[in-house]
């Protein structure tokens, strides 16, 4: 048994295999149950219900974690689900796959960077009416119940979430890193006015004109079945060739995410996959990989050719257009597009989030990982964000790369 205090109180806690662990304490006024499990099948019911209001990730997906667990093999031991219940009803869901890196080991989301942030699923109602001291007890008795790593590392994580401003501040430690883009309209005609002005207009109907005069144009949506594999392929493809010119490893190669994207549009997927494809003449030009929630898409992965022929008719930008021409007036309300700034989000984006890494040191170790890694984060966000130092550090990394020395990449949002 081990005894750890919260908030003065003391929550004992059986350490944990791969049954199901429980603990209850009492932090102040706050009553909070915990239960810990390996098995994500034993926690679908919750998580669905969480989910039913809205989530902000793919991430937070039921399905698409199911689906990544899976095809992944990831062992029963390295996943952890970490619910916490006040008066019985749960009121949020921790996820965490744990992962042993240069000697430390580490819980964090399953999904890592593929996202474009992370949270927990909670339920908004009654986290929301939590004050300040008992948001901080709630997850120091969530975290109490976390045993076998140095620390938990949740990268991240939106400042507001399910309508709650700072609702993840009491979480850890949070450092902020990034920002996440997101287009929010009840229509085109809304998204159209607001974000485009006329000389935009103007340079969207010529960059068109160029496409237009290379070849027949059209634009398709393509969902899990058999048209939509020769679809994933292209867009690897050119996801492969522009990682091959920024002098950085494939995050898409390892075979077992290579499976996982493959297993997701096959016709017996429960992920709700939806394709945005260009093709010129016949031939796929560009292709964005989205996640569907109820009235939400959440964009992966976008691709576009690297043909310098076609360039003048910016595929990428063409295919862009027509998607926001039409996924407001199909119903969708937000048109999620990851972290970090491009020219894209720039011109369609009118909702901005701060994103903040967030730290829970477990053991001594961990501590010391903590400090250090935090320090990199918020030298390396700083980097991202000007310009100037972005091109020092690519022009540095550039160097020693062609010296044979190895690097630490700071890259643009690959999303």
């Amino acid at each position: 048994m081990v005894d750890v205090a919260i908030d003065g109180k003391i929550l004992t806690r059986a350490s944990f295999g791969p049954e199901i662990a429980r603990g209850e304490v009492t932090a102040g006024s706050l009553p909070l149950s915990v239960s810990v499990t390996h098995r994500i099948a034993e926690v679908e019911a919750v998580w669905r219900s969480l989910a039913a209001t809205g989530i902000e990730s793919a991430g937070q997906s039921y399905d698409f974690i199911k689906l990544w667990v899976e095809a992944r093999e990831i062992a029963a031991e390295d996943q952890l689900y970490v619910v916490g219940s006040l008066g019985g009803q749960p009121v949020a869901l921790l996820p965490l796959h744990r992962r042993r890196r240069q000697g430390m080991t580490l819980y964090s989301w399953f999904p890592g960077a593929h996202v474009g942030c992370n949270a927990p699923l909670i339920d908004a109602q009654r986290f929301g009416a939590l004050s300040v001291a008992e948001r901080r007890s709630f997850w120091q008795g969530l975290m109490a119940a976390v045993d076998g790593a140095d620390l938990v590392y949740l990268k991240a994580v939106p400042t507001r979430a399910s309508g709650i401003e700072d609702a993840f501040a009491e979480l850890g430690a949070p450092i902020p890193v990034e920002t996440l883009y997101r287009s929010a309209f009840s229509n085109w005609e809304e998204c159209n006015t607001t974000q485009r002005s006329k000389s935009r207009r103007k340079h969207d109907r010529q960059q068109g004109e160029k496409l237009d005069a290379l070849g027949t144009v059209s634009f398709e949506v393509v969902t899990p079945g058999e048209a939509a594999r020769p679809v994933l392929d292209a867009m690897f493809r050119q996801r492969a060739k522009r990682f091959a010119v920024m002098g950085v490893p494939d995050p898409f190669a390892p075979s077992d995410i290579a499976r996982f994207y493959d297993q997701s549009v096959a016709a017996d997927s429960k992920v709700d996959v939806k394709l945005h494809v260009l093709r010129l003449d016949g031939e796929i030009v560009a292709v964005r990989y989205n996640i569907v929630h109820g009235d939400r898409l959440f964009c992966l992965i976008s691709s576009m050719s690297d043909d310098p022929g076609i360039q003048g008719g910016s595929p990428g930008k063409q295919c862009l257009l027509r998607v926001m021409q039409s996924v407001f007036d199909e119903g969708y309300r937000v048109f999620d597009m990851g972290a970090g700034f491009t020219d894209e989000k720039r011109h369609w984006c009118n909702v901005q989030i701060g994103l903040s890494n967030h730290y829970v040191p477990l053991t001594f170790k961990g501590r010391a990982i903590v400090k250090g890694h935090a320090l990199w984060q918020s030298a390396r966000a700083r980097i991202k964000a000007n310009k100037t130092l972005l091109k020092l550090a690519k022009g540095l990394r550039g160097r020693l790369q062609r010296a044979g020395r190895p690097v630490v990449a700071v890259e643009e949002s690959s999303d």
